[in-house]
């Protein structure tokens, strides 16, 4: 022990907001519900077989995995011609599947829990849009500890590694520096908040004004086309009846009638 500090007077805010609650899922409310209370157990249980303390999940765990075991004990009441190591790998398959089943509906109990809030948590739906698919890319680059500058690139992929929040980078002025050009800056943003007359930005008004005819011109050179493509097919169908009603004319004048009567 070198010094030995003074207590805090204050408490520091923090950088970021805290993390939002996470919804529980259907056996921490069924838990909840029963009254059921967590209780940690070790990792280490003693294995009768081997004699010794092996881990109570995963590889090499006590007692072993039974699908793997090189004997397997008939239950009273099978069928004696089952293949017993067949019917462990099954189970165990089910059992796989029917927890993958329940971590998929946690997830979308999750995902419509938080889709009425601000932020909705990043895993697939299945009906996701190019930006979602986007959004969830760049995430996943920006997550490791490097922020994606050491990540293969996609096919199509920028060069530049993406930012966390997905757009510029926030530049901040150094605290310390030149003080009278900050002066300058504040006294400037007083002045406009102060003064009755609006801000007006030149360039973005005639921009603005551009775009707008722009668009009027475009509006009306497609309603002149509209009205000669409306002509055109009013002439095209005159012209189609007439001749129509010349053939039924024709078809309809008896045989014996002409120029010269018999």
């Amino acid at each position: 022990l070198v010094a030995r500090l003074p207590e805090p007077t204050f408490r520091l805010p923090r950088e970021k907001p805290p993390p939002r609650p996470r919804p529980p899922t259907r056996w921490e409310q069924f838990a909840r519900l029963k009254g059921i209370r967590r209780r940690k157990r070790t990792s280490l249980v003693w294995d009768e077989q081997a004699k010794e303390w092996r881990r109570r999940w995963g590889y090499k765990r006590a007692g072993g995995d039974p699908a793997r075991a090189w004997l397997a004990e008939v239950p009273a009441g099978a069928d004696p011609e089952e293949d017993q190591f067949a019917r462990l790998r099954r189970e165990k398959r089910e059992r796989v599947a029917r927890n993958e089943l329940n971590r998929l509906r946690n997830l979308a109990r999750a995902h419509r829990a938080g889709a009425a809030g601000p932020a909705a948590p990043l895993h697939p739906t299945g009906h996701q849009s190019r930006e979602e698919l986007g959004h969830v890319a760049r995430v996943a680059r920006v997550s490791t500890a490097s922020l994606g500058r050491f990540q293969p690139r996609l096919p199509k992929e920028p060069a530049e590694p993406p930012s966390r929040n997905g757009g510029r980078k926030r530049r901040f002025e150094p605290l310390l520096g030149n003080l009278a050009a900050e002066r300058s800056r504040q006294l400037e943003l007083l002045r406009d908040m102060g003064s009755k007359k609006p801000v007006l930005d030149i360039t973005r008004a005639v921009n603005k004004q551009l775009r707008q005819e722009e668009a009027e011109a475009a509006a009306a050179k497609g309603k002149k086309q509209s009205q000669r493509g409306k002509r055109g097919r009013r002439q095209q169908r005159v012209g189609r009846s007439g001749k129509k009603s010349g053939a039924r004319r024709q078809q309809q004048r008896p045989a014996g009638s002409g120029t010269g009567g018999r």
